[in-house]
Order: C-alpha cells, then structure tokens, then sequence
C-alpha cells in the first residue's frame, strides 16, 4: 500500500485529529512505557508517525534528542508551531533513508496500524537496521484476540494483531521483546490496546 490514501485521509481529518490531543491524551501506563526505554538514551530518538508532535514533545521535555517524522504537512506545521523544542520533518517512516545503526531509540505509536499484515516485517527490519545495537523500540498497536484482522478505523482501514503474533514479526526482524502492555479503553470497549517495548 502506498502512503498517499493514509496521507489523504489524515489531511482531511487533520484538525478533527489533533482536536483529541486537547486535554489529558495518554494513560499513566503508557507514558510510564514510553519514559522507562526511551528517556535518557544516548543518541536520537525518532518519533515516526508523530502526528501533532505531543509524543515528540514529552520525550523532549525529558531531555531527548527526539526528530518526529509524519506524512501529514498539517500535522508537521502544527507541531513546529506548538513544539519549539524537538526537531520535525515531513517524511515516511518507509523512506527515511538514515544509515544503519545511526538511532538510539524509535517511537513508532500507531503509526503501523494502517499497514497490510504482508509490509509489517520490512518496516520493523528497517527500524531494527536504523537502530544502534540494544537500540530501543516502542511500538502501539490495536490488540486481537481473534488473528491478525483488518477494521473500519474512522480515518482508514486499519489492523487488530494479537500480542504474541506481534511479538513474533519482532522476533523475526531480529528484536528482543522486553515489556508489553495491554489494555481495554472505557469509552471504547470494542477496542483493545497494546503497546510494546523490544530492544535491538
């Protein structure tokens, strides 16, 4: 699948999107994920799928070296605007063209929800390429108890993977998994989250 539908979709919804980040917009679990493996490296950290920049910003508030990237320009303008402090660029986490071993840590938050089950394991092994060895990933993700399943996401199709499913495409790129997270939302209980954190 290429970027431009995930893109398009993002662009027309943009101020509808960052309208959700008004007010409290993470969970205490997650921001304790997040803060333990990928505050306090030594080397940056890509933020990739940033959107507006709120993730870019805490991790930077924390004292990292963080870069956010997005596809969206409505979302790299409203984060250079809100957030002085993290550097920010348009771009695809596909096509990023940093040499290897050259980060110390990714954030890829929801940003792989809209890709096919068939491209997953060629953007987790460029992360793994990109990272410095026992570099630090984080990654978001809807949670499946019944196999990898596409969904009617509001902005575009996304995917549900079951953890352990998850954790095995982790494996295969040639990282080790270190903490998992799994969650219900109370106003959404169709949905359920993970998050998980592996090491290069």
């Amino acid at each position: 699948m290429g970027d431009q539908p995930v893109r398009d979709a993002y662009s027309f919804m943009s101020e509808q999107y960052i309208g959700l980040f008004d007010g409290e917009w993470r969970a205490d679990a997650e921001t304790a994920l997040v803060r333990s493996h990928l505050a306090g490296l030594d080397g940056t950290v890509l933020d990739l799928g940033c959107g507006p920049g709120h993730w870019s910003a805490y991790l930077h508030s924390l004292g990292a070296d963080v870069t956010g990237v997005d596809l969206v320009p409505e979302f790299i303008d409203y984060a250079r605007t809100n957030f002085p402090g993290p550097q920010f660029r348009l771009g695809s986490m596909t096509d990023l063209d940093l040499p290897a071993h050259s980060v110390a840590g990714i954030l890829s938050w929801y940003s792989t929800i809209h890709m096919p089950p068939s491209e997953l394991d060629g953007v987790l092994a460029q992360f793994r390429r990109m990272l410095i060895p026992s570099g630090r990933l984080v990654v978001g993700f809807f949670d499946s108890d019944d196999g990898v399943a596409a969904f009617d996401h509001k902005v575009h199709t996304a995917y549900r993977w079951p953890v352990d499913e998850f954790s095995a495409r982790l494996r295969k790129a040639g990282f080790t998994e270190l903490q998992r997270l799994q969650q219900h939302s109370p106003d959404r209980p169709d949905r359920k989250y993970a998050a998980m954190a592996a090491a290069s």
